[in-house]
């Protein structure tokens, strides 16, 4: 859904997540937020009436959700899904980010972990079911290839584990190279993993 279609809450929740993922929770302020949404300042208190980590916490879970989506639209997209050709999509997405747009951007609920960690609990949990929205998506997908469901989960956290880091390094190295990278060296011990018919 296009921003302008968005209702005003929407909008400041996608806005939210948008600058955390660049600048971080500290750095986005409740008026970088308004303005980005074209949203009157005011409707942030009446949207949030928790104020900012409210609009964080919910920024973060938006962003959880949207991890989850993509995981079945990459499904859809895969002419025959297999562990890594999903993984290899979801490194994609970042390696095509980087590539057209350069290393601006991360991910949000990573940075509002680095950020808010310790000092505001509820996005910290906020963070933690977000990551778990989107590990379940993962090893669904993975068990639907058939991973059995006893080490889908722990691949999932595998996958989605090297893909943060890689990501990190990425930004820090302005280079695409941990990305493709984890890819490539992850791809084969993905499909390892499928159970074969019979066996």
């Amino acid at each position: 859904m296009a921003k302008a279609e968005r209702g005003p809450r929407e909008r400041m929740i996608f806005s939210a997540a948008q600058l955390i993922r660049c600048d971080g929770v500290v750095s986005t302020g409740m008026r970088d937020v308004a303005l980005d949404a074209a949203a009157p300042r005011g409707s942030l208190q009446h949207y949030f009436p928790g104020g900012k980590a409210e609009l964080v916490d919910e920024a973060v879970g938006w962003a959880g959700d949207y991890a989850a989506g993509r995981v079945a639209r990459f499904l859809a997209e895969l002419p025959e899904p297999t562990p890594s050709g999903l993984f290899a999509s979801m490194v994609r997405q970042w390696t095509d980010e980087y590539e057209a747009e350069g290393f601006a951007g991360g991910c949000p609920v990573a940075a509002a972990m680095v950020d808010c960690a310790e000092s505001v609990p509820s996005t910290r949990k906020a963070a933690s079911a977000a990551f778990a929205t989107w590990t379940g998506a993962v090893a669904q997908a993975l068990t639907g290839m058939g991973v059995p469901g006893e080490r889908a989960g722990a691949l999932a956290t595998l996958m989605i584990s090297s893909l943060e880091g890689a990501i990190l390094l990425a930004r820090a190295e302005r280079d695409v190279r941990a990305l493709t990278t984890v890819a490539r060296e992850l791809g084969p011990v993905l499909d390892a993993a499928v159970r074969t018919p019979g066996g």
